[in-house]
């Protein structure tokens, strides 16, 4: 199978093949290096970044549910300039391309960590439009089409490295989104973020999760991000990444041939440490089957039914 090529590219990023992890779920990208070769994996995408420290919600933060899980952790992180000085430089020893999300309370926020950032040895940055916008009450920065078009244009200017645009599904119509980030010079989108969900201790009479509310991620997810992936497709010429659910090649598959250019795991991190590399190993078992050399010649060959 080393004639099979997993290749893919995403704007000007290229990456070996189409497994990246999703923000969140892989750490700062060097907790999961006892247990495989992460250099194997096509890219890695750092926990969400803010400018300073976050401590996030108080317990308890992640509840399991039917085939996914629940959380809400508020984006606790070690802010930029700690991951600078203690995660990057290790970070940037392995062999494969390092993807840095950025979370921010403010557009100002988002803009001075990308500045911060853009000096530094990393290949890419992923932008959560999924925090709640301090100046104005709270709302999510993803649910206002006009926003997410301030935030990738001020963003873009910064940097000259590819800028990938996540996605949140909590909104009516997620190809405008698409189509704003599009034309505001985002590379790329990711699609899906998690969706809004909740869960009831029926004893206590309480919402299990302290915030109320969480993002429900996992494999009860996988259709719903497959249908938004294949709406971003179909209404947008912009490289998409699938993201939803992913725990088998049979599932980073279906995104593939609907179009997406890449894939993330997320939740199935927690599961199955070494998840990535078995769907790694897995696409060049199906594209050896299939017969295929190239798996650009499988993306986006999808045809409907009529």
């Amino acid at each position: 199978m080393s004639d099979i090529s997993l290749e893919v590219k995403i704007g000007s990023l290229e990456l070996k093949n189409p497994i990246l992890t999703a923000s969140g779920t892989f750490g700062y990208g060097l907790e999961s290096r006892d247990f495989f070769d992460v250099s194997q994996l096509g890219g890695i995408i750092t926990k969400s970044l803010s400018l300073k420290p976050r401590k996030g919600n108080p317990p308890q933060r992640i509840v399991e549910t039917p085939s996914g899980m629940l959380n809400a952790i508020g984006l606790a992180n070690i802010g930029v300039e700690n991951f600078i000085k203690e995660k990057l430089p290790e970070l940037i020893k392995l062999n494969t391309k390092i993807i840095v999300n950025i979370a921010a309370s403010t557009i100002e926020e988002y803009v001075e960590c990308v500045e911060i950032l853009d000096k530094e040895k990393i290949d890419a940055f992923e932008i959560n439009v999924s925090c709640p916008n301090v100046k104005e009450g709270g709302l999510e920065f993803g649910r206002d089409v006009r926003k997410v078009g301030e935030i990738t244009s001020k963003v873009v200017a910064k940097t000259s490295k590819p800028v990938i645009i996540k996605l949140t599904p909590n909104v009516t119509s997620i190809s405008d989104f698409a189509r704003i980030s599009k034309e505001e010079g985002a590379t790329a989108v990711s699609a899906v973020n998690t969706f809004v969900g909740m869960s009831i201790d029926i004893f206590t009479r309480r919402p299990k999760l302290s915030h109320n509310t969480g993002g429900l991620s996992g494999p009860a997810i996988r259709p719903l991000a497959l249908a938004k992936v294949f709406e971003v497709v179909q209404n947008v010429d912009i490289p998409v990444i699938g993201i939803g659910g992913i725990i088998s090649p049979e599932d980073a598959l279906e995104f593939l041939i609907v179009g997406a250019k890449a894939v993330q795991i997320g939740t199935h991190n927690f599961v199955d440490p070494k998840g990535p590399i078995k769907i790694i190993e897995g696409l060049k078992s199906y594209l050896k089957k299939m017969n295929y050399n190239n798996i650009n010649d499988l993306i986006g060959t999808l045809e409907l039914n009529k």
